[in-house]
């Protein structure tokens, strides 16, 4: 990339701005956590309350000369918004704090850019980035806009700042294209998973909810964990085996936060498909948090806007160990189904009951019986095979044979599509089922 992000360490005072419209809420004590996650040395703060940002400046007069002494003091090198920052509010606070000055979504960009370790995952954050700068270019080619002919002097025909532009277009399609690709891939890999008949459970949240830890726990991998928002960028994806209701696969996933820039949104939604694509969401919720009701809200309105809010979830209010007198357990509706379950992925505490409500959510929908398969149904029988859907089979002399067989419900409805067969066309000895409906039989 054409432009640089600050140096680890520098030395950065951080402007709060109290707004009173509560859809504008940022709260200061992450704000803080994301200055020092991307590396920040915290030097001073600024709280500033306000009815409405100023349009020159986002906080007044007053403050500005305010903040001004404070660069003075610290020396310091970089000013931090806590909200978005027009690139006209951006230029005219450099210019009379003489430090450079990031927002919300830049500083929120540099921590991805630092996190991002897969190729995918530098290809998102590069063009949430570029299409962040496209607006911003003005500020670093300003005397280069003023470019006039004479001897020696005239342009190629466009002033720098037109040809920076141009380049950036290109490189923002570039990045598109290849970004494409990879969606096509991760497309390929759920196919692969569907005709394997493996559902997909994803871990979701808040960031810094210890999403990683609990996916560490359950797959006995080694993801890196680290006590910082967005430690994780990079989706890992990992089997596992669920007791009575069979093999799935669990992914973890990049953590949410509160007025999420739609750019990061944008750029991520091949990372996010695996999101929106899956059968479960396990909610992972930071329990001692003091504002967990708030995050929760915040986590929603994200699966809405990446059209995931209707799927099935199950809640893990985690980091119980931060608690007085809570005890793992887990909480069930009034049909008796898991909703909800406590535990603490650090201590490794109910873990164990949280698998027992993975394997009911998966297992409620599961069909048991004796399948009697003709000899020209062998396809559907390998089908079978592979989902690790047999229990038991019984062959008859005429080439047919029967199954005792144990699978989810959707994994069954998805083989028999498959084949272009329903329920109804097979012929069943006995059959048990959690509530194939109508609908399903006919489909």
């Amino acid at each position: 990339m054409f432009f640089s992000r600050p140096d680890a360490g520098e030395s950065v005072i951080l402007v709060h701005l109290e707004l009173t419209n509560p859809h504008a809420k940022n709260d200061p004590r992450e704000f803080e956590e994301l200055a020092v996650s991307a590396g920040g040395k915290l030097a001073d703060h600024l709280y500033v309350r306000r009815v409405s940002p100023h349009p020159k400046w986002f906080i007044g007069s007053g403050k500005v000369q305010e903040l001004q002494a404070m660069v003075q003091t610290h020396a310091a090198e970089l000013v931090i918004f806590s909200h978005g920052l027009s690139p006209a509010q951006e230029r005219n606070l450099e210019r009379e704090l003489q430090c450079r000055v990031l927002d919300r979504t830049g500083l929120i960009l540099d921590i991805f850019a630092q996190r991002a370790r897969t190729y995918e995952g530098k290809l998102q954050v590069e063009l949430a980035q570029l299409r962040h700068m496209s607006t911003r270019l003005i500020r670093g080619w300003t005397h280069l806009e003023r470019q006039k002919g004479g001897i020696g002097l005239r342009g190629p025909g466009e002033t720098q700042l037109e040809t920076d532009r141009r380049l950036l277009r290109e490189r923002i399609k570039s990045i598109e294209k290849r970004l494409d690709k990879v969606r096509k891939q991760r497309q390929q890999g759920r196919r692969s998973r569907l005709r394997a008949s493996l559902p997909t459970i994803s871990l979701i949240g808040y960031t810094n909810t210890g999403k990683s830890t609990l996916f560490n726990r359950l797959t006995q991998a080694d993801v890196h964990t680290e006590d910082k928002l967005f430690a994780t960028l990079d989706p890992t994806m990992r089997r596992i085996d669920l007791p009575n209701a069979g093999a799935a696969v669990l992914a973890d996933t990049v953590g949410f936060l509160s007025h999420l820039p739609h750019r990061l949104v944008e750029a991520f939604r091949a990372t996010l498909e695996e999101v929106s694509n899956a059968n479960l969401l396990i909610h992972v919720v930071d329990a001692a948090s003091d504002d967990r009701q708030f995050k929760i809200e915040q986590v929603a309105l994200v699966l809405k806007e990446i059209g995931a809010d209707e799927l099935p979830q199950l809640v893990v209010f985690n980091k119980i160990d931060l608690l007085t007198d809570v005890r793992p357990r887990i909480e069930r509706n009034a049909l008796g189904k898991p909703i909800a379950v406590w535990l603490s992925a650090t201590d490794d505490i109910g873990i164990d009951l949280l698998m027992q409500a993975l394997s009911e959510c998966s297992s409620s929908n599961m069909v048991d019986g004796r399948l009697l398969l003709p000899i020209g149904l062998s396809r559907l029988r390998a089908r079978l095979y592979q989902g690790d859907g047999v229990v038991d089979e019984t062959y008859y002399d005429d080439g047919s044979s029967e199954l005792v067989i144990r699978i989810p419900q959707v994994d069954l409805l998805k083989m028999l599509a498959a084949e272009s067969l329903t329920i109804r066309d097979l012929q069943w000895s006995d059959l048990n089922s959690a509530d194939i409906s109508n609908h399903q039989l006919n489909s």
